[in-house]
């Protein structure tokens, strides 16, 4: 079981990532008791750090401006849990992973740390490496580079420089979109040159989405279908939709 303060790290970091976190969902997030959840959201309320309401918690507006998301929610965000929970499978102990920026990363990592596996995980993603940190078992390789402050993100040629020195074993992407005509696209246009680098070095590229992406196009094109080797989405994704993506290149899990 989880210590009181591993607790309280997790739970901020569920308020940072929506703008309500649910005591239901952090009771099956922590493995914990609703009444343990509770004690711990009313311990926190008094020191300042949440704001209880009905069902859950959230942000005091004292900490809202501090946010690692800036106070925005996180759209589909179960959706995005239950693929990055899919997507742990694909990990074996003494694997090399990297991260790119992203929420569905940020929430990928927040699995990860559930995880006594002994692997390294090379990322740009500042939130994740917030999260990641509190594992002791996970060697953690952080990306330097110029900060976007927004995505809480490293990028620019000093972060794809050092990627380049890597040849992980999977790299989990986080990518806005995918169609089934376009490919992969991105609106982050720092992140481009990162998502295309981590492709090319990875023994294995596995992008990490929800099923509300499919069929839909943003504003860069990053990768075809052909340079991934599986999308891992949640479990909404119908049968003839995975087809037609299979017919085109692309295993969708």
């Amino acid at each position: 079981m989880l210590l009181y303060s591993e607790r309280i790290e997790i739970i901020l970091q569920q308020v940072q990532l929506q703008s309500v976190v649910r005591i239901t969902d952090l009771t099956e997030l922590l493995h914990v008791s609703i009444d343990t959840v509770r004690r711990d959201l009313k311990s926190m309320e008094k020191n300042g750090l949440v704001r209880c309401v009905r069902g859950g918690a959230c942000l005091p507006n004292s900490l809202t401006a501090l946010s690692d998301f800036s106070g925005e929610e996180i759209i589909h965000i179960d959706l995005k849990r239950e693929a990055a929970r899919k997507a742990l499978r694909c990990i074996h102990p003494g694997d090399v992973v990297a991260l790119n920026a992203g929420t569905t990363n940020t929430i990928l990592a927040q699995e990860l740390a559930f995880r006594n596996d002994k692997i390294t995980v090379i990322t740009n993603n500042l939130a994740a490496v917030n999260i990641l940190m509190q594992n002791s078992y996970i060697h953690l390789i952080v990306i330097g580079g110029m900060v976007d402050v927004i995505e809480k993100a490293t990028y620019g040629r000093v972060c794809e420089n050092e990627f380049s020195s890597y040849y992980p074993d999977i790299a989990f992407l986080s990518i806005d979109a995918v169609d089934d005509q376009e490919g992969f696209t991105d609106f982050r246009m720092q992140e481009v040159g990162v998502i295309e680098l981590l492709a090319q070095q990875a023994r294995q590229t596995i992008v990490v989405m929800d099923s509300s992406r499919l069929g839909k196009r943003s504003q860069k094109k990053v990768l075809p279908l052909h340079k991934v080797d599986r999308l891992v989405a949640d479990d909404n994704v119908p049968k003839r939709l995975k087809e037609r993506y299979e017919r085109k290149g692309l295993l969708i899990e």
